[in-house]
């Protein structure tokens, strides 16, 4: 028989430990031998978060796309502009492209132009003709608009300034992007100006022509710009 009396104590330390002493195991102890996993890191502040994603199902969202890449159409595509003074959005005046060129200053250089042309026309005409004359006087002026083609088209597709624009201190610019005229713009625009006049209209046609620039919104173009995609501006 057992002396030991099962209403007395038990001895100290001795016995099964109640529940609130134990402890969890340490990290790294055989029971727990990777360590508990660090906590996941805080979230990316506004400066560390990813780049927001293009939209999808537009034009640029194909595989390697500048769009795909910036969520952004590529620099160029269609109209550069900022909206100009009662422009629609994606038009206005070409950054960093110098004002309208005036009125006053336009129809001075073209005058300017034209009398030129004329005179030469003439001077060439009075060696064969007379200018008193009916034959003479016509040919001196179909004379006059061929040469007046010629001259603006070369002049334009150089710089987009001829004598008379330089003197005013205006030239002729694309519309997509400010630069000096290309050969078919500059072309386009001296055969609108000059072959209706020179084919049925006569003096007519330039009014005409000139007129609608005035009203047209908002880079007052005339219809020889509008064809040839130009404007003008000033260089003072």
């Amino acid at each position: 028989m057992s002396n030991q009396n099962p209403s007395g104590p038990e001895p100290e330390g001795g016995g099964k430990p109640s529940s609130d002493k134990q402890q969890p195991p340490a990290a790294g102890t055989p029971s727990d031998p990777y360590g508990t996993p660090p906590p996941p890191p805080p979230a990316a502040g506004p400066y560390g978060a990813p780049p927001p994603q293009p939209p999808q199902g537009g034009p640029y969202d194909t595989p390697g796309s500048y769009g795909a890449q910036y969520g952004a159409p590529p620099p160029g595509y269609g109209s550069p502009y900022p909206p100009g003074p009662g422009a629609e959005p994606g038009t206005g005046a070409v950054p960093g492209m110098p004002p309208l060129g005036s009125w006053p200053n336009r129809i001075a250089a073209k005058l300017i132009d034209y009398i030129g042309i004329q005179i030469i026309a003439a001077a060439i005409v009075l060696l064969f003709s007379n200018l008193s004359e009916q034959n003479g006087f016509v040919g001196a002026t179909w004379l006059g608009y061929a040469m007046y083609l010629v001259y603006e088209g070369l002049m334009l597709s150089r710089d987009g300034q001829t004598v008379g624009k330089k003197l005013m201190k205006v030239r002729v610019a694309m519309l997509s992007d400010g630069s000096s005229p290309t050969g078919a713009a500059a072309w386009i625009r001296s055969a609108v100006f000059v072959a209706p006049a020179l084919l049925c209209c006569g003096l007519l046609w330039w009014p005409v022509d000139g007129l609608f620039g005035v009203f047209d919104k908002p880079y007052r173009q005339c219809i020889h710009d509008k064809a040839a995609r130009t404007v003008v501006v000033s260089t003072a």
